[in-house]
């Protein structure tokens, strides 16, 4: 990994936790992914009309990215409504980088040099103890739904990592794939929160605008960095590097929503560090 994609993904890390603590920060969690997906959906529709158009080899890929990507937001959504940012930001986005590792390896015919592995294991680690800090911390028993529920979002974004990393080799164009990625995928949640709502929608929506306009261009831009990066990388130290975004997310939580950080999630915070030295030596 180079130092200039590691500098993108490091970018999306910062962008994605961003667009995630704007969507907590909404009480309702449908109207916050209503608007960050609608926003999403419109901005990449615009763009798909200029990007080049994805190679037919990576439109079977394209359909199971929405897919499971309508499954992740469903469970994130359920996640931040049943927990606390902090805790299930980083339990969410924790699980994923062995996982990837693994189907890397198993599914994509990957290999993972001695240095690539280590790092991905020590950045891992770090990642683990910040998780499991977070359900120390809370003070109370683990709230076993929402542990649930982020594990679960843990497991389709290393799903979704794993089968876009394919797709977007295979698409030629990485603004054109991710452009129809959202374009399709942001017009589901929109569609149900319409029939829940039915003509109470707008109004519910009008006071949340602008943090769901920002939080779209957030998640535009961090997952066509993602994206990019998986092009020029392999897929397994690109998702170990991009979830050091719960570093940063634990930070938002301390600083903005008012939860615990403290000394363990330094010693993790530290550990990522090293981890995301280890991938760079590898490159």
């Amino acid at each position: 990994m180079s130092p200039v994609v590691a500098a993108a993904v490091l970018l999306a890390a910062f962008t994605h936790a961003g667009w995630n603590a704007l969507a907590k920060s909404i009480k309702d969690q449908l109207l916050a992914f209503t608007l960050i997906g609608g926003c999403s959906a419109v901005i990449a529709a615009v763009t798909a009309c200029f990007a080049p158009l994805p190679r037919a080899a990576a439109w079977p890929y394209l359909i199971a990215s929405v897919l499971l990507h309508i499954g992740y937001q469903a469970l994130l959504m359920r996640s931040f409504t049943l927990g606390e940012f902090g805790q299930m930001y980083p339990i969410a986005r924790g699980t994923a980088p062995l996982v990837v590792s693994v189907a890397a390896v198993l599914f994509v015919g990957e290999r993972l040099t001695p240095w690539m592995l280590t790092g991905v294991a020590v950045a891992s680690a770090g990642l683990a103890g910040v998780a499991l800090w977070g359900i120390r911390g809370s003070g109370t028993r683990p709230h076993w739904p929402a542990l649930l529920a982020a594990l679960a979002t843990g497991l389709s974004i290393a799903a979704y990592t794993v089968v876009d990393g394919v797709g977007v080799r295979a698409s030629g164009t990485p603004i054109g794939y991710v452009a129809w990625l959202l374009a399709m995928q942001g017009l589901l949640i929109p569609a149900y929160a319409w029939y829940r709502f039915r003509g109470t929608l707008l109004t519910r929506l009008r006071p949340h605008v602008g943090r769901g306009f920002l939080g779209a261009v957030l998640s535009l831009i961090a997952y066509t960095l993602v994206l990019w990066a998986q092009t020029r990388a392999p897929l397994a130290p690109v998702a170990a590097l991009r979830e050091s975004s719960i570093i940063v997310g634990a930070a938002i939580g301390a600083l903005f929503f008012k939860e615990r950080f403290g000394g363990p999630r330094i010693v993790a915070a530290g550990l990522m560090v090293v981890g995301i030295g280890l991938m760079l030596r590898a490159g």
